[in-house]
């Protein structure tokens, strides 16, 4: 009898670990306390309790090549950035496809999640659920949590003195839907995050002045990168990953800085990061620095104290007259559901096996899908946790001992600090690229460059200069896709495909030129390594 496994939410993460129970054998059953699949990306009017909300304009940080599902490339007349309402529309398609509407009960929230008395030796889990107000209890031999991190506001009032006596109106970004309302306004938005960016650039149109408040700056990328193509299709190559992993830090942190204001000078229009040594995330929005410009959005240190109806900023300065706050100021996370003996998180953390097990249960049957925050697209990351995690539940992939597995979290946190810093905001980031390898060790997905290189060069050659995209973990192993290789062949040509709507002759067809200089590139580096080693 097939194993029956809980999966909690309908969202990215929901759907695609619905689908790898299939793909296993498995037997999936999807709660979803609203009436619709989607998740975030499901925009709403109001805001909903227990789901994560996004304003109406959202549009994706990632491109479409980078974020799609590995075996369900998007519609190729799809934008490369898709605006929430075309994202939902694929993870519509995509449900459809592989029929996974049928596993999921929706308008049923899941209020505990607790082991069975002979947890130590089924691993088994009672899942207690509330529809229509009848409870109900099952017995699952696996829970997968697949609730994302986009759902509990946190807005720390104990920093900015004066805010309960603040006699405008002031709210989280979560609440923000859009610029109505906000004519002849004063705004202050606190955070230098995508949703902080994207909400001062929208409301500078609509209101009469708008500020961002910022502690700590950030690095602003635009979507649109080297020749024109998405960002991380660019950046997220095999081949820039070794460029960047074999550099000295100083040198590295020196590169990425240029690299950053090669588009603008941070410093000059006050976004700098606080530590530009770290390799946070970045924010996108490729119109904050021309409303800068145009001092329709003015940038200010953080808020030190509130009257009022004043902000008197860090340095001194004072802006009257402020009507709305809007704290752009990230998330918490939590699962109330479950005993703090199973998941305990402190301080915004959350101490999981490669972001996915609890190191301490006796059975390794309950996984937390999707809580990261990777350098690039979640989707590829959830779909490698969901297919690692059904391996593991069918005893097809075994993990390490108690103490490996705490030792191991140890080091990635240590290296997470290294490379992203302390802050609240960094908890759960992560690189991507050596990410998804790893996961793709654990269900045996990982592409194999060399033996590929004497196999099939192109491929190879594509794989390693060109984008990383999910396609590449499809290519071997249990759940190999026949349309991988065409996909990743082809993904030039659909990045391409929704701009050049005003078709133009030619004037380039340097492709063998390129493969060759990518194949003396490749050797030359081979080279230096095995040089570097002797």
């Amino acid at each position: 009898m097939a194993k029956r496994v809980a999966v909690i939410g309908s969202g990215v993460s929901g759907l695609t670990s619905i689908k790898s129970c299939l793909d296993e054998g498995l037997q999936p059953t999807c709660f979803e306390r609203s009436d619709d699949i989607g998740g975030l990306w499901r925009f709403k009017e109001k805001v909903e309790e227990g789901r994560a909300s996004i304003y109406q304009s959202v549009f994706t940080n990632s491109s479409k090549e980078m974020s799609c599902f590995s075996d369900f490339p998007m519609p190729e007349h799809f934008p490369n950035f898709l605006h929430n309402t075309r994202f939902l529309e694929y993870l519509k398609l995509y449900a459809k496809r592989f029929d996974l509407l049928k596993y999921i009960r929706f308008k049923t929230t899941v209020i505990s999640v607790r082991k069975s008395q002979d947890f130590s030796t089924t691993g088994q889990w009672i899942v207690v659920t509330v529809s229509d107000g009848k409870q109900e209890s099952t017995v699952f031999d696996a829970v997968m949590v697949c609730m994302g991190h986009h759902i509990e506001s946190f807005i720390p009032v104990q920093s900015f003195p004066g805010i309960e006596k603040f006699k405008g109106q002031y709210f989280h970004s979560r609440e923000y839907k859009s610029p109505e309302g906000f004519q002849e306004k004063t705004v202050v938005v606190i955070g230098m995050g995508n949703s902080a960016s994207d909400i001062a650039v929208e409301l500078c149109q609509r209101a009469k002045r708008v500020f961002i408040s910022t502690r700590g700056g950030s690095w602003v990328m635009s979507r649109v990168y080297d020749d024109g193509y998405p960002w991380d299709t660019v950046f997220h190559t095999r081949f820039s990953n070794l460029i960047r992993s074999i550099l000295p830090w100083p040198l590295l942190k020196r590169v990425y800085e240029q690299k950053m204001n090669q588009w603008f000078n941070h410093e000059n229009y006050g976004v700098v990061p606080q530590n530009r040594a770290l390799m946070k995330e970045p924010v996108f929005n490729d119109d904050l620095p021309s409303r800068i410009l145009c001092g329709s959005v003015v940038v200010k240190p953080i808020v030190k104290e509130f009257t009022e109806t004043a902000a008197i900023f860090e340095d001194g300065t004072m802006e009257e007259n402020v009507d709305v706050v809007i704290f752009a100021t990230g998330y918490s996370f939590s699962f109330p559901f479950l005993e703090q003996s199973v998941i305990k998180v402190e301080n915004n953390e959350v101490a999981l096996y490669k972001h996915v097990f609890p190191p301490t249960l006796e059975k390794p049957t309950l996984a937390v899908i999707g809580l990261i925050q990777s350098l690039g697209p979640i989707m590829p990351n959830a779909e490698l946790q969901a297919r690692w995690a059904t391996r593991v539940f069918k005893g097809l992939t075994v993990l390490p001992s108690e103490s490996t597995m705490m030792t191991d979290i140890v080091k990635r946190k240590e290296k997470r600090i290294k490379w992203f810093g302390t802050g609240r905001s960094q908890t759960l980031q992560t690189d991507h690229i050596e990410y998804l390898d790893e996961l793709a060790e654990g269900s045996d997905a990982r592409p194999r460059i060399l033996p590929l290189l004497l196999k099939d060069p192109k491929l190879a050659l594509t794989i390693y200069f060109g984008p990383c995209s999910p396609f590449q973990f499809r290519l071997t192993g249990p759940g190999k896709w026949d349309g991988a290789r065409n996909a990743i062949l082809t993904q030039k040509a659909r990045i391409i495909k929704p701009t050049r709507t005003r078709v133009v002759c030619d004037s380039s067809n340097n492709s063998l030129v390129s493969y060759l200089l990518k194949i003396f590139g490749l050797l030359a580096l081979f080279t230096a390594i095995f040089v570097s080693l002797q």
